[in-house]
């Protein structure tokens, strides 16, 4: 933790930042350009000759702020850039992001989740994320459905080292992302059932592993320390 002057000087920054961005995307039209990939794809085309970095700071703020998912962003940059450079602007904008949430919640601590997160997700989350972060977090990231930048803010309050975060968001956050870049891109398309299959295998492995994973881990690490026979 901070000292109380540092504290309060972060704050101050965070809230600052926080107010400036969601008074510069209400008055640019951002949150109307929201109902669909093409209306955002429209949006970002109009900061031309600065799309590219227009598009990484929407994504980036889209960790910080939250106000929509990242994979709609990244269908729509997807259209407008094509698949692999939306891929890497929308990657680095959220890595950053996520490193910067998880940062700002290992430094100002509970008090800053409890006011960027839901009480209904911070007691559906926080006691698994606490006994099983590593594991939680790579099936999160891996798979839909989950609020992956609030699993970011959430994973700061745990003893989770900073450089293994940064080792499963850098592993476990990009597929999704690619993913959306791709249908954005119209480089694949999947019919609705696969998808659907896709969600359900995805739900029943995330069950698993969190049942399974202390298990597993066990199994491993004592397969490693045992030695060969002589």
């Amino acid at each position: 933790m901070v000292s109380s002057r540092k504290q309060w000087l972060l704050w101050a920054l965070v809230l600052l930042l926080a107010a400036g961005s969601g008074l510069f995307l209400y008055r640019s039209g951002f949150f109307a350009a929201c109902t669909s990939p093409e209306a955002l794809r429209a949006y970002i085309s109009r900061s031309a000759p600065y799309s590219h970095l227009s598009f990484f700071l929407l994504q980036f703020l889209s960790v910080v702020l939250a106000p929509i998912p990242s994979n709609i962003t990244a269908a729509a940059g997807g259209m407008l850039f094509g698949v692999w450079p939306a891929f890497l602007l929308t990657f680095s904008a959220i890595i950053a992001g996520s490193l910067l949430v998880f940062w700002l919640a290992r430094l100002l601590g509970q008090d800053f989740a409890d006011r960027v997160v839901s009480r209904r997700l911070s007691e559906k989350y926080q006691d698994v994320i606490r006994s099983k972060a590593s594991v939680f977090l790579v099936l999160a990231f891996l798979f839909p459905y989950f609020p992956d930048d609030v699993l970011c803010i959430l994973a700061g309050l745990t003893e989770l080292p900073f450089r293994r975060f940064l080792v499963i968001v850098l592993l476990a956050r990009p597929w999704g992302l690619l993913f959306a870049c791709g249908l954005g891109g119209a480089s694949f398309a999947c019919p609705p059932w696969i998808l659907v299959l896709a969600g359900l295998a995805g739900a029943v492995c995330f069950v698993l592993g969190l049942k399974y994973a202390d298990r597993a881990e066990a199994a491993v690490l004592a397969r490693l320390r045992r030695r060969p026979k002589p």
